[in-house]
């Protein structure tokens, strides 16, 4: 599978030799039309000025499609589980849009793309669209660019949804607040990183999974996450733990299984619902982000001005905070 390259920047693709609206290429989104889809990645990507309008002409068509999103920590196998699960879900008839979201690159920013690199069940088949997403440094494994890419492939009419966070351990939890199903996925080996996910990711998981099956441990780390299910009242004790080897596909249509059967459980919440906790998702980005940009702006003179009234008492470290924001 070859993406369409995408429009030049501040052009919206053609239609009969002309720039086209945002109303005519979602109108060829929505009709499939791969070089429409790549397009509306592009811009959604990059939050052009096209944005407002393309997410506006979206919306009658979003809603459907469920969104499963995988992550874990480092080593656990993540990507090649995801190209697994991708060729399980073809075989069954789904249209897979996959976003993958790597690494970013210290010099471009771009995404790595080691992920799509690995995902080989996407080659040459029009079912499946993967795009790479830079993490651009977001901590959450995620970042704002990749809910708005999930509108433009539900859009588009792929009825799953693969999220691959970016592999950065217990500060995963991005997912839950975007995922419909979050599966959380280990490995044996990883010694700490277990623990790691107990005390942070364990929480978040609809389905826990532990990849790599046939190596020594395996056993072992499924029944660390079972016995941490036991013990956690924070978390739900009828998670499913599975094994697979997502290398010969083992244990990968249980898995399917169960993410359908989480999707059947949340389909009694209106789409409405799920999508508001994703739009919530996005404004508490965008206000985190302000507050950044805002401490950025105030460094040097009022910043030290502010810590030093901390430091003699002054103040407090919220009452300062709040100096900050209402500048």
């Amino acid at each position: 599978m070859t993406d369409a390259p995408p429009a030049p920047p501040g052009r919206l693709g053609r239609a009969g030799g002309q720039p086209a609206s945002a109303a005519d290429l979602v109108a060829r989104l929505v009709g499939g039309e791969r070089r429409a889809i790549a397009t509306a990645v592009t811009e959604l990507e990059r939050m052009s000025d096209a944005v407002p309008d393309l997410l506006a002409a979206m919306q009658p068509h979003l809603g459907r499609a469920l969104v499963a999103g995988f992550t874990g920590p480092p080593g656990a196998g993540k990507s090649t589980l995801v190209n697994a699960v991708i060729a399980h879900a073809r075989t069954l008839g789904h249209r897979v849009g996959v976003i993958a979201v790597d690494p970013s690159s210290p010099i471009s920013g771009g995404a790595i793309l080691g992920d799509r690199i690995r995902m080989t069940a996407a080659l040459d088949d029009d079912g499946v669209f993967v795009r790479s997403l830079a993490s651009r440094g977001y901590l959450g494994g995620l970042s704002p660019a990749a809910v708005r890419v999930i509108d433009a492939l539900d859009a588009a009419g792929f009825d799953l949804i693969l999220l691959e966070t970016v592999g950065t351990g217990q500060s995963e939890i991005d997912v839950a607040e975007v995922a419909d199903v979050r599966v959380v996925i280990s490995a044996p080996g990883l010694g700490d990183d277990i623990q790691a996910m107990k005390s942070g990711l364990l929480e978040i998981a609809d389905i826990l999974v532990v990849n790599k099956g046939d190596r020594p441990g395996a056993e072992q780390t499924l029944q660390q996450l079972v016995g941490a299910l036991s013990i956690r009242a924070t978390v739900r004790h009828d998670t499913p733990v599975l094994k697979t080897i997502a290398m010969t596909g083992d244990g990968v249509p249980v898995l399917f299984d169960a993410i359908e059967a989480v999707g059947r459980r949340i389909a009694a919440d209106p789409p409405m619902a799920r999508r508001r906790r994703r739009a919530r998702y996005l404004i508490a980005r965008a206000a985190a982000d302000l507050v950044a940009r805002r401490i950025k702006d105030g460094a040097g003179a009022q910043l030290d001005a502010l810590a030093d009234q901390v430091l003699s008492g002054l103040l407090t470290p919220d009452a300062a905070a709040s100096v900050m924001l209402e500048r």
